[in-house]
């Protein structure tokens, strides 16, 4: 690195320490200068871990020109993902993160993947303002996240509101019922709007010349909760949003408000795809936009040495080599549009294979959303495996009956041709999707003993490889009342890697090249 370079970087995080500040210090001396406001902004990280530095260093940048007032948000979904999560259960996460020095953090739904209690902890690390005016503690009458924090922008007080889908009870119910039942948690999903207007109306009073929500509530309608397009649509005193869990690349939309006021909306897609760039000008003009992360060529230097760090420490791990493969093994299509949550994949036969070899159990079933990543042609390594089932589950072998596996296949199923999370990856198990009648048909159970497909019997009881998150949101809940008959305490990333090495003989056969039809999709 040149000393030029080095004494740039050295100047930019000097800089980043007077503008991470509290109000007051922010503001001293300057509260007649009149400059814009540049908020870099992310979403959906989930763990790629470079983007830090680049989101970092661009900041650094901007502020060199001391003409704007700079700062960095959050609009959740980082913990998990990936593998630096997965390894470190999200403590690499909140180490990088921290060192970047955000002004504000709201949650996503994937923060709860660990636990209320290691949220909780890994959060009171993060060092900056963590949000979610939604999120309460059962038999709590205050949320237990602060609803909103004000920052300071030279004259200027600029307040964050956070909010979370409430969709997080479902996708991660795990986190809000205990093995009970008894709900531990709740986010409100009846009161997301009065909750953030409540909030955006308290931050007012307080002196907020601009309200920015922090959101993870997506676009899309989701089976519980509200969208953000629909809390833009019944709330007053937002100036504009910032968007998460959908995934969507917006660089800016509009939405009118309670009072037909067009407040501008954006999303910078998942895993640093683009960097998100809010401009709130003197005059009160507020625009936004997206940087493409590949071509930001700064760096923070402080923040790359700890994401080099947690490198190192991954390497000792994720380097081993597991088997090798001749062919991609894919939850996308050729265009990279992910079609593991809509369709059958070759991963998604061989995850779902593995599930069931190691239960010894008739039938295997996973969810697609639980499926993150693909693995290319090659060696294949362990770091691999772990992208591809980042998450710390664990597989469990219930007794379902033939109607309540056709309950679940059409209920999971019911969103084609949109994605659905909880879409059924299977081994051992074959049907037909109908689309426009939302329904499943000519579904066959593969028998073990005679190696033919016979009719499922809906009177039967079949054995079934199923992730632990069965009881807490998996497959709608559909099959948490079903009777358990075995635990697996080996992680489902391990599960796959001992398939991989031992029972592949630590080669892909040519049968996993294509997926193998088990799921056919009609249209009518």
């Amino acid at each position: 690195m040149s000393t030029k370079k080095i004494i740039f970087i050295m100047l930019a995080l000097a800089a980043t320490f007077f503008t991470s500040c509290s109000d007051e210090d922010s503001a001293s001396g300057s509260e007649g200068l009149q400059k814009s406001i540049v908020i870099l902004y992310d979403n959906d990280v989930h763990c790629a871990i470079d983007g830090y530095t680049k989101m970092a260093g661009l900041r650094d940048a901007i502020m060199q020109r001391d003409t704007v007032w700079t700062g960095i948000v959050s609009c959740g979904d980082f913990l998990q993902g990936g593998t630096p999560g997965a390894l470190s259960r999200g403590k690499y996460i909140v180490d990088i993160m921290r060192n970047v020095g955000y002004d504000a953090i709201a949650l996503g739904n994937h923060e709860f993947d660990y636990g209320l209690v290691h949220l909780k902890e890994l959060m009171e690390e993060m060092n900056t303002p963590v949000l979610c005016t939604n999120y309460y503690d059962t038999g709590s009458t205050t949320p237990y996240f602060a609803s909103y924090t004000i920052h300071r922008y030279g004259g200027k007080r600029v307040a964050f509101v956070g909010v979370l889908t409430p969709e997080t009870m479902i996708d991660e119910g795990y986190s809000f019922f205990d093995e009970e039942g008894d709900q531990l948690a709740d986010l409100r999903p009846n009161d997301v709007c009065e909750l953030v207007q409540t909030a955006v109306d308290a931050a007012r009073s307080e002196g907020a010349d601009y309200v920015v929500t922090l959101s993870h509530l997506g676009e899309a309608k989701p089976a519980l909760g509200i969208s953000s397009h629909e809390l833009i649509a019944a709330t007053r005193g937002i100036d504009v949003v910032l968007d998460g869990h959908t995934h969507s690349a917006i660089p800016h939309d509009e939405v009118a408000n309670l009072d037909g006021k067009m407040i501008p909306i954006s999303q910078t897609g998942t895993g640093f795809a683009n960097v998100g760039k809010l401009v709130i000008t003197t005059d009160g003009h507020i625009t936004t936009t997206l940087i493409p992360t590949k071509d930001i060529t700064f760096e923070n230097m402080h923040v790359s040495t700890t994401v080099d760090s947690v490198r190192k420490e991954m390497e000792k791990v994720i380097a081993r080599p597991i088997c090798h493969s001749d062919f991609d093994l894919i939850i996308t299509d050729a265009n990279g549009v992910r079609q593991v949550r809509r369709s059958e994949t070759n991963l998604g036969d061989l995850v779902t294979d593995a599930f069931r070899e190691a239960m010894q159990a008739e039938i295997g079933l996973y969810t697609g959303g639980g499926i993150r990543s693909n693995i290319a042609a090659g060696t294949i390594t362990y770091g691999d495996v772990t992208n591809v089932l980042p998450f710390d589950n664990y597989m469990m072998m219930i007794e379902a009956t033939g109607a309540e596996i056709l309950t679940v296949l059409e209920r999971c199923t019911a969103a084609l041709p949109a994605e659905e999370g909880q879409f059924p990856q299977v081994s051992g198990l074959r049907y037909t999707i109908h689309q426009q009648s939302h329904t499943v048909s000519d579904v066959s159970v593969l028998d073990k003993e005679t190696s033919t497909w016979l009719p499922i019997d809906t009177k039967r009881l079949y054995t079934i490889a199923v992730p632990d998150y069965y009881k807490g949101g998996a497959f709608f809940d559909l099959l948490k009342d079903c009777r358990l008959l075995s635990f697996l305490p080996t992680l489902t990333r391990d599960i796959l890697a001992i398939f991989m090495e031992g029972s592949l003989g630590g080669i892909i056969p040519d049968i996993y090249a294509q997926p193998q039809g088990r799921i056919i999709i009609e249209d009518n």
